[in-house]
């Protein structure tokens, strides 16, 4: 059981909502939250995004932390905050710790460490004041505020790959939990729209004016989004010992970097069968065992075919149902792979498949989605891969599995 990552709880905020509750009845009914720009100043607004419908303000008056902190940080705490009320992890002795700071008598051990992954940062902030600045606005500022704020975290540590950055979170976490370095990690991510972040993918003209259409024939680019997500991780034998429910298995996990290119995908999407496959031999589990993925799926005309090669490679012509959840939020970048394997933990939970949306035209080049949403309770699911696939090839590819 020391080896076995399972699940405690979950939390998270995007453009479909505020807390589980709220992302659960748009994923159910397919409801987008992608739309104009609302609160960042841009010169872009013919893009549209996907914005959390929620400033600053309200957000700091939600979790009582300050207005002025960074948007990343502030949603941060949100989901966080969530995520450790379900897993009853809500003071810091409820996972064998005494107080802040602490760690187990006689042991070397992390009560609870906190992994965060983001690229952007406070960099809405820096572009109010630059360049006339000197506060640290770095991504490690904003993870190391998150966790001063959320009372109990021993250590906190930020990862940053690009778009695979909050799926490498939640492997590095789970990596933590099996050598024995802590006794429960909050692993995720956490990103916020900024110009520097939209104007840099407009740069490289992958942004579609209209909602973004993944593995559709006509699609045109991506939507950005921001968002935040964390997963409370423990070994079975640590949830079990205090009394917890564990809501799933984290079952598999692989990353894998094929270095093709700065920022384009491989045409035979090598980074991304390697990944994958190492996340079904981390399992245990066959191609067949899969009941659904939630693919990267970004919209993008190189991402979507590369993608749809490595998945080809994977599973042959028996293809399990596939949807991109991206057209509900847009792409979160370096949340992505938190936010989508709560996702995958609430389609599990509930058994159901998300929908794509705005698709309409096959491409030989791509697979074909998943459409009409299947209602819940009537699609029994125990297996789920979620792929995040990061600039650089770094791709990164998890296994969320019912616990039984």
């Amino acid at each position: 059981m020391k080896d076995v990552i399972v699940i405690t709880g979950a939390g998270v905020v995007s453009a479909i909502g505020c807390g589980k509750a709220d992302t659960l009845a748009a994923l159910r009914e397919g409801r987008t939250g992608v739309g104009p720009v609302r609160y960042l100043e841009t010169s872009l607004k013919d893009y549209p995004v996907g914005e959390i419908a929620l400033s600053n303000t309200e957000m700091a008056a939600l979790s009582g932390a300050p207005a002025t902190w960074p948007r990343t940080t502030l949603m941060s705490i949100l989901a966080i905050q969530e995520a450790l009320k379900e897993a009853g992890l809500e003071t810091p002795d409820q996972v064998g710790g005494d107080d802040r700071g602490s760690v187990m008598p006689g042991s070397d051990r992390a009560s609870r460490i906190l992994v965060s992954g983001t690229t952007v940062g406070a960099m809405d902030l820096t572009e109010k004041i630059y360049p006339d600045y000197s506060s640290d606005h770095s991504c490690g500022a904003c993870t190391d505020l998150a966790a001063l704020f959320v009372d109990g975290f021993d250590d906190a540590t930020t990862l940053s790959t690009a778009c695979s950055s909050a799926a490498n979170a939640i492997i590095y976490g789970a990596n933590l939990l099996r050598t024995g370095q802590c006794k429960c990690v909050v692993a995720g991510g956490s990103e916020s729209l900024s110009n520097y972040h939209l104007n840099g993918f407009h740069s490289l003209m992958i942004l579609d004016q209209q909602p973004c259409r993944p593995f559709d024939a006509n699609r045109a680019g991506l939507n950005l989004g921001e968002g935040a997500a964390y997963l409370v991780l423990e070994t079975l034998e640590g949830a079990l010992q205090r009394g917890a429910k564990p809501l799933a298995i984290l079952s598999g996990f692989g990353n894998a970097c094929d270095a093709f290119h700065q920022t384009a995908s491989s045409e035979n999407g090598e980074g991304a069968y390697l990944a994958m496959t190492q996340a079904l031999k981390r399992a245990g589990l066959q191609p067949a065992d899969i009941d659904y993925v939630n693919a990267h799926g970004t919209g993008t005309p190189n991402n979507d075919a590369s993608e749809s090669t490595a998945l080809r490679r994977v599973f042959g012509d028996n293809l399990p149902p596939v949807s991109s959840t991206k057209p509900y939020t847009g792409h979160t970048t370096s949340a992505s792979g938190s936010i989508e394997a709560v996702f995958c933990l609430l389609a599990l939970q509930h058994g159901f498949l998300p929908a794509e949306l705005n698709w309409s035209t096959p491409d030989p080049a791509c697979i074909v989605p998943v459409r009409p949403p299947i209602r819940s309770g009537v699609t029994p699911l125990r297996h789920i891969l979620t792929n995040a696939f990061g600039f650089g090839g770094n791709d990164s590819s998890l296994i969320l599995s019912a616990y039984e």
